[in-house]
């Protein structure tokens, strides 16, 4: 079997979900062949691109294309992480340089994917993306790529791992050109995304013909029925990065990702996806995880460890505090009083903690009970506090827009994030998307977004008249333009974003 890693997704990091189906493939003793297209399209549009003297270019893009195998070296280079302003000069300009392969209407890029006229939320579109495979830019690469392994492994199945939208387009370009190509060779597709198309309650398969087997969920135990295995050992199997070129990825150093849980341990907030689609929390032990993070740590000697839960369980997290992973790592974890007592945190730094990535979604009060947050305002304010004593840095997360929040409690976000503009040292801040079959939306008079029929989130008439159009023109003109905001906002890594966060903090 062929598992494959599709692009775009941000390339700082090996594949977690691919590690996992590897890991599983070879606890049951089958062959397999692991690729990244996401990282190889990338680097062969790297090593490809050339620039033309004859061809009038504006000085940037010219800069951009000589420099652009110095950049992607550069982004691998610690000494780049300590300059903010060098670091995005690279990423930028390699970004722009990885534009410049823009063809058909498809504009690339190094962490995302869109398309001028075909659209991921459209199955009609996708299928048109299978139809003519060779308008997509990244044909020149994966045709040859894909004919090669595959007339060197003689596969029977090929999967890929579909987790994001900017990967969508060019899945099914690929598995249109496998169609032609190979029409015998039986295709399997799983991943975040097709769980959110599947777990739609309108779902109905418009891609018969195409894709022989969609899955749902955890891919493992599925992928082994798949293929005829019938002693199907335990659910879980240690990620097998071995296949994977763990020395190319886009940072300074291995990073290892790893889950240590499927879904999420609180599974109350309103209008969260995860509640939507269903999805049951699935955790393994921690002193299992313990044991899998000292031997990966051990193989890969990475520079980073990524956890990749939805929120690091209250277990697992005093498990880590007394047990060092002997390597920095960071996550996201629930604000809680566990992260407000100064020795645990402590503990947690000691264990390498560099970084924790926060939900606090709001700075009011009656908007996180409304959502069901379960955080204490004040208790958040203490646990920035302590983190920041520890040494741990923190990357807030913010959603405005909410059925449950108006224009002053926005102000009172604002507000919480300048009196604590100190201990705050990343922000991410989102307009709020309602989830398309969640049981929230039917209280609200909702329109769509897109025409397409596999969108996953709905517009809606907000109660209080506090619609996109407000919401964004606050975020522009008051939220992002405060100088404590705005001063937080320039910290962030561009495109990598919280991925390459940690390696801003790490000292």
């Amino acid at each position: 079997m062929i598992l494959v890693h599709p692009p775009v997704a941000k390339p700082g990091e090996p594949p977690a979900g691919i590690a996992r189906l590897s890991g599983a493939l070879t606890s049951h003793g089958i062959n397999h062949t692991v690729i990244d297209t996401n990282l190889e399209a990338l680097l062969y549009f790297i090593h490809e691109t050339k620039v033309h003297s004859s061809v009038q270019l504006s000085n940037w893009t010219a800069r951009s294309l000589r420099n652009i195998s110095e950049n992607y070296l550069s982004i691998k280079e610690s000494d780049t992480y300590k300059n903010i302003d060098r670091y995005k000069r690279a990423v930028i300009d390699l970004n722009h340089a990885v534009g410049m392969w823009r063809s058909n209407g498809a504009c690339p890029g190094i962490t995302n994917y869109r398309h001028d006229e075909l659209s991921p939320l459209s199955s009609e579109d996708l299928l048109k993306a299978a139809e003519y495979p060779e308008d997509n830019p990244y044909f020149s690469y994966f045709s040859k790529r894909l004919l090669f392994v595959i007339n060197d492994c003689s596969p029977r199945f090929i999967g890929f791992s579909l987790n994001y939208l900017s990967q969508a387009l060019n899945t099914f370009a690929m598995l249109g050109f496998l169609k032609k190509t190979f029409p015998q060779l039986s295709t399997v597709i799983g991943g975040g995304l097709v769980t959110s198309w599947m777990r739609n309650p309108v779902w109905h398969n418009p891609f018969n013909g195409l894709i022989d087997h969609l899955v749902a969920g955890s891919g493992e135990r599925p992928l082994l029925e798949i293929l005829g295995v019938r002693d199907i050992k335990a659910q879980y199997t240690v990620p097998d990065f071995a296949s994977l070129p763990l020395d190319s990825y886009l940072s300074p150093g291995v990073i290892l990702p790893y889950s240590a849980s499927d879904g999420c341990y609180w599974n109350k907030c309103s209008f969260c996806p995860e509640k939507a689609e269903d999805n049951p929390f699935v955790p393994i032990q921690a002193e299992h995880v313990i044991n899998d993070l000292a031997k990966l740590v051990n193989e890969t000697r990475p520079c980073l460890v990524h956890l990749l839960d939805n929120a690091i369980t209250t277990s697992l997290l005093k498990k880590l505090a007394g047990h060092p992973v002997n390597t920095p790592w960071y996550g996201f974890a629930r604000i809680s009083r566990l992260l407000a007592n100064s020795d645990f945190c402590m503990a947690l730094k000691k264990s390498g903690c560099v970084m924790l990535k926060l939900g606090l979604e709001s700075g009011d009060q009656g908007v996180l009970d409304k959502m069901h947050k379960g955080i204490d305002i004040s208790t958040a304010s203490l646990v920035l506090k302590t983190l920041k004593k520890a040494g741990i840095a923190t990357y807030i997360y913010l959603i405005f827009g909410t059925p449950v929040e108006t224009e002053r409690e926005a102000w009172k976000t604002l507000d919480f994030v300048i009196r604590h503009k100190e201990v705050i040292d990343f922000l991410n801040v989102a307009l709020f998307n309602m989830p398309v079959n969640g049981s929230e939306a039917s209280k609200y008079k909702t329109r769509k977004f897109y025409d397409g029929d596999l969108s996953l989130y709905t517009d809606f008439e907000h109660p209080s008249g506090w619609n996109r159009k407000e919401v964004r023109n606050f975020l522009k003109n008051k939220f992002a333009r405060n100088r404590a905001v705005s001063e937080i906002l320039k910290s962030d890594p561009p495109f990598f974003t919280s991925n390459h966060a940690p390696f801003f903090v790490m000292r």
